[in-house]
């Protein structure tokens, strides 16, 4: 009897013959949006693919009116008489619907870079999609911060650790990708190197204890052209650095070989973050330039050649309210590159503030919310010309922010890149959940600089008890921002 009534059931159970598919859209711009979790009453819960689809096939919902909750990441969509957001949808085989949400968002989030699934649903409806590999490439289900540099008509791409579905270790040695010059509004067509195994090669083999990670990745001339040089650090999880120094990337074996070893107890006798090169130097901000050198293999290779930005004495050491600035005829802080001298970036200046050694109206560094006037701390980023704005730019990440620990992303405009830093405008927000290490691609620039490109790292580790997005954790969503929005008008 049991099973004449499951055969019963089966029977009667609805079928989707083909899946019903759902797009979400920008309502400014009709583009598909990814990363919206659209939920249904009795709490299961889809996530759109980078093309904004989700694709529906569960049999309980079929032929039925399904209200769904919609929420994402700085997008809402609009209230009903309850306080509820969200649309219930007939779902149907085969059929279609379309859900129109608000960009809160100066940015526009456009698509994910890396990890599974990236258009899963798309696929299953039968949708087209931009890249050649679009469920599963080189094996990356999960990949931390990136690294990108134009090289001989190409892009290489270079990510921190990497997660694969075969096990919960992956690679930690630095992970490696090329693609044609890319057309940023469509998407990146990555190329990864990978092993025998088709997953991931190291970038950067090291033996001994701990990751390595790449960093400062730049060209630079070593006397019979240009090079490709990072600094490396083998690391012990993020509380020790075990070793540090320059690697070069070898053409031939497509590998970074270690070329120098640094001193352990110089940490900022490096190149770092995202470099400049500005005339005959490196510039290198983390997010702000705080050293520089030479940009040739000689310079970057010999930790005396780097120069703080600081306005300590010449040789002085920071020391906090003892610190010894150095001042002009009229007794104001003397800022500049100097040679054997720390460093002072923000928090070293916050404390001389605070010590009384510089007025505020004289600080380079003391970045405020546009609209609060509240102090903003930012953690890393990236300084870039922009042609369109004919001034400095700034992409960073706020740490303890007030709407997430690592997930706010500012944007700010200086006359020099060294600053002052000052008025910020907030265009990305997170309700606790991460985006660290943002980087602007100037290379994907488009409209004379006027769009502008930037990618981060999209994960809750630093966000406390807050459940993972399936497939969207630990990976690189990719951000456009149109720098005609008068919102982000500070000063003209």
């Amino acid at each position: 009897m049991r099973m004449l009534w499951c055969l019963l059931a089966l029977l009667a159970t609805p079928a989707l013959a083909q899946p019903f598919g759902v797009r979400v859209v920008d309502d400014a711009t009709g583009r598909g949006v990814p990363l919206v979790r659209l939920e249904a009453v009795d709490g299961t819960f889809y996530i759109t693919d980078s093309a904004g689809w989700v694709a529906i096939d569960d049999p309980v919902y079929t032929g039925h009116e399904v209200f769904f909750h919609i929420s994402s990441h700085g997008y809402e969509h609009p209230e009903d008489g309850f306080g509820y957001r969200g649309q219930a949808l007939r779902v149907t085989p085969g059929g279609r619907a379309e859900v129109r949400v608000q960009r809160l968002n100066i940015a526009e989030r456009l698509y994910r870079l890396t990890g599974a699934g990236i258009y899963v649903h798309s696929l299953r409806l039968g949708e087209p999609v931009p890249t050649r590999q679009p469920l599963l490439n080189g094996g990356v289900v999960g990949q931390d911060t990136v690294l990108a540099h134009e090289w001989n008509d190409r892009v290489l791409w270079l990510f921190g650790d990497t997660n694969r579905l075969a096990y919960p270790l992956g690679l930690f040695h630095t992970a490696g990708a090329w693609s044609e010059p890319p057309e940023p509004d469509v998407g990146i067509d990555l190329e990864y190197m990978v092993g025998d195994h088709g997953f991931v090669r190291a970038m950067c083999p090291s033996e001994g204890e701990g990751p390595v990670w790449l960093g400062g990745l730049c060209a630079v001339d070593d006397g019979d052209g240009e090079v490709l040089v990072a600094h490396y650090s083998r690391v012990r999880g993020l509380e020790a650095l075990l070793e540090h120094g320059i690697a070069v990337f070898d053409e031939g074996d497509q590998v970074f070989d270690k070329h120098t070893t640094f001193d352990l107890e110089r940490r900022w006798q490096a190149v770092e973050g995202h470099p400049i090169r500005e005339g005959e130097y490196l510039l290198l901000p983390t997010p702000f330039v705080g050293a520089r050198c030479r940009a040739t293999l000689d310079a970057v290779t010999d930790q005396d050649a780097y120069e703080a930005f600081t306005c300590l004495e010449p040789g002085a050491s920071f020391a906090g309210a003892e610190s010894r600035i150095e001042r002009d005829g009229n007794g104001e802080p003397l800022w500049g590159f100097k040679a054997g001298t720390d460093p002072v970036g923000q928090m070293e200046e916050r404390e001389l503030m605070e010590a009384g050694l510089i007025d505020r109206d004289r600080a380079r560094f003391d970045v405020r919310d546009a609209e609060t006037g509240r102090q903003v701390r930012l953690a890393s980023g990236s300084v870039a010309w922009n042609e369109y704005r004919r001034r400095w730019i700034m992409i960073a990440c706020e740490s303890f922010g007030d709407r997430s620990f690592l997930g706010e992303i500012w944007y700010l405009e200086a006359d020099d890149p060294t600053g002052p830093w000052s008025d910020a405008v907030r265009v990305v927000t997170h309700d606790r959940y991460g985006f660290y290490n943002p980087v602007h691609h100037p290379f994907l620039d488009r409209d004379g600089g006027r769009r502008i490109y930037f990618q981060g790292t999209y994960t809750q580790m630093f966000e406390g008890d807050v459940a993972k997005t399936p497939r969207y954790e630990y990976n690189q969503i990719m951000y456009r921002l149109d720098l005609a929005d008068e919102r982000l008008r500070t000063r003209e």
